[in-house]
């Protein structure tokens, strides 16, 4: 199931773009806890911290207790971070409460399973992703870490749909109205064999007969020379 993990947090006291650039100066993620009819908290994370989380990966399916030094401990999920356009270094992150109980909208990792003795991929047929991740919603105790879908007897051309998966714990997806599809085995792709071009050879210098000579014409009479007598006929 979901995995809940504890995050230290500093309480913020001043709001707007001034005091998020004073806190970077600081060393420190600026952030926000909001929701759950209650007034948001400012708060600010070691980027460490942060950092850890986001090359783990799945943190959009966990869930997070963010523990404000000398101040409550709030149970969140990460909603949203914001990044530099350069570094790629988080610069403010959003978190959301959730209550005990309560459906939220999640993004949860599908995982393959038994690509090596597939026998779809055994028969030369491609594993083609369509979704990495499902948007469902599902009670904050039970938001699974990942989907699993079985690939152990996919054929190709089978199509994976979101019935394929093994257990959805009572989780519902958040495109409704269809079975839709998360991958596919697709048949191999076959590139037609060219066959090369073989230039003739060139004949080697000094062998072979030279080209015919086109005939000489005759040469003009030179002016003031008598034309030359027509032929007898004959009588």
């Amino acid at each position: 199931m979901v995995q809940t993990v504890r995050i230290e947090a500093v309480a913020r006291d001043e709001a707007g773009k001034g005091a998020a650039r004073a806190t970077r100066r600081e060393g420190l993620v600026p952030g926000v806890v909001y929701g759950a009819k209650q007034k948001a908290t400012l708060v600010a994370f070691d980027p460490r911290d942060i950092m850890k989380e986001l090359i783990k990966g799945g943190w959009q399916s966990h869930l997070y207790e963010v523990a404000v030094k000398d101040g409550p401990t709030e149970r969140t999920i990460m909603r949203e971070v914001q990044f530099h356009p350069v570094t790629d270094r988080p610069i403010h992150i959003d978190f959301q409460r959730v209550a005990p109980g309560a459906r939220i909208r999640v993004r949860v990792p599908v995982v393959f399973l038994n690509e090596d003795t597939s026998a779809g991929l055994k028969a030369g047929g491609v594993l083609n992703v369509v979704r990495r991740e499902v948007e469902v919603l599902a009670e904050t105790d039970k938001v699974p870490d990942h989907f699993e879908i079985d690939l152990l007897n996919a054929k190709i051309g089978d199509g994976l749909r979101w019935s394929a998966i093994k257990d959805h714990f009572g989780a519902r997806p958040g495109i409704v109205g269809r079975d839709f599809m998360i991958a596919s085995i697709a048949a191999p792709m076959v590139e037609e064999e060219v066959a090369p071009v073989v230039a003739a050879p060139e004949p080697a210098k000094g062998k072979g007969k030279a080209p015919a000579k086109a005939p000489a014409k005759a040469a003009a009479p030179a002016k003031g020379a008598a034309a030359p007598a027509a032929p007898a006929k004959k009588k």
